[in-house]
């Protein structure tokens, strides 16, 4: 979890140096519902294929299977 004051400008500074795929995951790590769906997967560890095809529609993301 973040532990600067995200009302804070100061705490985005790096936000105007950062490339695309950082801002969006700077925004990404935020949300809640990302956050419990990634939650989700990530204990099941890649055993669940419709759950993990699921997230990867939904988020446009995909992780390598290290189970």
């Amino acid at each position: 979890m973040p532990s600067s004051d995200w009302r804070s400008p100061a705490a985005y500074g790096h936000a105007l140096s950062i490339p695309a795929a950082g801002f969006a995951w700077e925004y990404l790590r935020r949300d809640d519902d990302y956050r419990r769906d990634f939650e989700r997967v990530y204990a099941l560890r890649g055993h669940d294929s419709d759950l993990n095809d699921a997230f990867a529609n939904r988020w446009g993301l995909r992780f390598p299977c290290t189970a």
